[in-house]
């Protein structure tokens, strides 16, 4: 391909010319304009290894790469801006390549609105009703001036500049991934404006789809026949998935699984992929893809932060196959283990922090199955052990006694009728009282406990109908009944939301430096999709607080309210994979769950990322080590992944500062299970974790080890 740059014309007047003369100029400087207009690729950064390819042919960059076991990709992708960008996407065996579809393009909108920094939490905010708030959305535009091929370990990437949309402007970033039929599209721009929040829809569009495949909520596989002039249409589906097929093959499109979530009270299914033409009248041709749905659970709806400067990656993922009817949904369902929980040995999984307000439904006599909604959902997902935060919004928790008390007990009896085979719930609350903030608590059997004292009444009394029953009128006797019943506590969605400015604001405090308090718990918010790894909030918190000298620790939650099985759970959850060797009765009581916990004995993923082995020095999470006078340590990580991997993160402090090693972990492949041994040097560190992100940004992060 022949590049012409910098080329000039001398001043001429075509009138001051002969008729031939003006003819021959007119026609150079046409073919001057039309070689200046041909796009630059620079194939500097690629080394063309591990059977990769890259070359130019007739405006035309043809990119190969390995996707199995003798088997290829390939994707032609078109220079001409006048030309649909993919050519033609293929999969080939033996040199031979099929074409799957032809004349693609990708699509994206970008919608941005405000975000207000002046509430509480600023960047760190969740009260926000930014779908209400003035917003615009905008086609995201691609012009195709410089591709730059570059080499990332086992994944190769293609940026093509720019994209633009509104005050954003960035590139298309393609990224193929050796060893996997798997393709990741995205569109990565920043603005320099401030208080921004953003969100955007994606997808595939093309005339040649012929039929469209789909899991519905209830996990049947569905078909429809695609007519390029029919309106689109928005599908609640199972697996975020839809697949476009044509006579050669499948193409399934889906968003990375947990980063495309900004934080909702509701994981409501909201028909999160789209099909057809005209989609929200903006993208006219015929596409599949994903969607937001604006107004979100139309309670706070927060969309993504996009701070100034910041990239923000509009992506998402797609998987090629020679398969057809919908067969290739099996393949997709693997990156997250059908949306569940893998069994580890010797591990149970624990999810927590719902407020179901199933027990008062049942107080009320609401018209319920045998077996709720929200035990089917967690069930299905592979959670052994269910949290409640119950009487949240619902129920009188702060009653004197006579309705907060029956509370108590229909949520013990109902955590004990639903207890059954591999699936243990427990009763729990987001109390919110005495100690400030929002906080949640953990006993090992059932306790009752009211949160007021009036003048003349005891701490601890023995009614005749429920037993032992506390009274608690300030955080010292709060602490005195955890330490009596060996409860925990911990800090719910530390600095954000009800807890804005916690648990910083009682780290002096006794209640918090008991071995009572656990530490806080984790969610992904605020989302921000410019980051390489989810939840940072709350691994900063871990890491003041264990600079701070406390020993803490750090559990997931869901922060959900009522949940269904046809909601879309996974994608909205988090989970602890807890060290026990066998899963407790409800009858006999759970103090191993907390033992765990208090050991921190436990790691917690978004389910793609595994972590069953974490040692330094022989150690496991939650013990301590002494390091020779060099500070050398010997970190041993199993890791079991399915996504490919994008980096592990030694994360220790001293006291006062935070160091962060990062280890490259771009040569890996999807689908892997194998051990690390990393040599580092902790001198003068009091602490040591780890965490493992992947290339869709779902990750896991284990528990400290202590070091002396």
């Amino acid at each position: 391909m022949s590049i012409v740059k910098n080329v000039f014309l001398p001043s001429l007047s075509l009138h001051s010319l002969r008729k031939g003369q003006a003819s021959w100029c007119l026609v150079l400087l046409v073919s001057i304009l039309t070689m200046n207009a041909q796009t630059n690729v620079d194939l500097n950064k690629f080394n063309g290894e591990d059977q990769v390819a890259a070359s130019v042919v007739n405006e035309v960059l043809n990119i190969t790469w390995p996707t199995g076991e003798k088997q290829n990709g390939r994707l032609d992708i078109n220079l001409n801006q006048e030309k649909p960008l993919f050519k033609s996407i293929q999969l080939g065996k033996e040199g031979i390549f099929k074409e799957i579809i032809t004349g693609v393009d990708p699509a994206f909108i970008l919608t941005v609105g405000e975000r207000d920094l002046e509430k509480r939490g600023g960047w760190n905010i969740f009260f926000d009703e930014t779908a209400y708030k003035p917003h615009r959305s905008y086609r995201v535009e691609l012009d195709r001036d410089q591709v730059n091929v570059e080499t990332h370990g086992s994944r190769t990437k293609v940026i093509i500049s720019e994209v633009t949309a509104g005050s954003f402007q960035g590139n298309l970033e393609i990224t193929l991934f050796n060893g996997s039929p798997l393709v990741n599209m995205a569109a990565v721009m920043s603005s320099e404006k401030d208080s921004l929040a953003i969100i955007y829809d994606a997808g595939l569009v093309s005339p040649d789809w012929e039929r469209i495949f789909w899991s519905d909520t209830d996990d049947y596989l569905q078909r429809a026949s695609v007519d390029p002039a029919s309106e689109s249409e928005n599908l609640a589906v199972k697996y975020r998935a839809i697949i476009g097929e044509t006579d050669n093959g499948s193409i399934a499109v889906f968003p990375p699984p947990h980063q495309y979530f900004y934080p909702l009270d509701n994981a409501y299914n909201l028909k999160y992929v789209w099909h057809g033409a005209n989609y929200r009248d903006m993208i006219s041709e015929s596409g599949i893809g994903i969607r937001h749905e604006l107004l979100g659970d139309r309670r706070h709806v927060p969309w993504f932060n996009a701070p100034p400067g910041s990239k923000q990656s509009l992506n998402f993922f797609f998987l090629m196959d020679d398969q057809k009817d919908g067969k290739i949904l099996e393949k997709v369902k693997r990156f997250t283990h059908g949306d569940s929980y893998k069994p580890l040995q010797d591990s149970y999984t624990m999810a927590s922090h719902f407020h179901t307000e199933h027990v008062m439904d049942v107080l009320t006599h609401k018209p319920l199955p045998e077996i709720p909604g929200h035990v089917k959902a967690l069930r299905n997902t592979g959670v052994n052990i269910m949290h409640l935060g119950e009487f949240h919004l619902a129920g009188n928790p702060r009653d004197k006694g006579p309705r907060r008390l029956l509370e108590f007990k229909k949520m013990f009896e109902e955590c004990a009728r639903l207890s059954s085979g591999d699936f243990l719930m427990l009763p729990g609350e987001e109390p919110n009282s005495h100690f400030g903030g929002h906080w949640m608590n953990l006993f090992p059997k059932p306790v009752y406990w009211i949160m007021s004292r009036e003048p003349g009444q005891a701490f601890v009394e023995e009614h005749p109908e429920y037993g032992t029953v506390y009274r608690v009128g300030n955080k010292q006797e709060m602490l005195k009944l955890l330490e009596i019943e060996n409860g925990l506590a911990w800090t719910a969605h530390a600095r954000i939301k009800g807890s804005t400015g916690f648990p910083d604001q009682y780290m002096e405090e006794d209640f918090f430096k008991s071995d009572r308090f656990l530490g806080a718990a984790w969610k992904a918010m605020p989302a921000d999709l410019s980051k390489d790894r989810l939840g940072s909030r709350v691994l900063d918190v871990l890491d003041d607080m264990s600079n701070d000298g406390n020993k803490k620790y750090v559990i997931a939650e869901a922060d959900l309210f009522k949940i269904e099985p046809d909601y879309e759970l996974y994608g909205n959850m988090n989970i602890n994979y807890l060290q026990l060797d066998e899963l407790p009765s409800f009858e006999q009581g759970w103090q191993p769950v907390l033992d765990a916990m208090e050991a921190g004995k436990f790691f917690v993923s978004t389910g793609e990322v595994l972590l069953p082995v974490f040692q330094v020095n022989g150690k496991g999470p939650g013990e301590t080590i002494v390091l020779n006078d060099n500070g050398d340590a010997e970190i041993n990580l199993k890791i079991d992944w399915t996504f490919p991997l994008s980096f592990v993160e030694i994360i220790s402090g001293d006291g006062e500062e935070v160091f962060r090693e990062r280890i490259n972990m771009e040569a890996t492949q999807a689908f892997g299970n194998k051990e690390f041994t990393f040599n580092t040097r902790l001198k003068n560190r009091k602490w040591v974790r780890v965490e493992v992100w992947d290339a869709a940004v779902n990750g896991a992060f284990t528990q400290n080890v202590w070091l002396q």
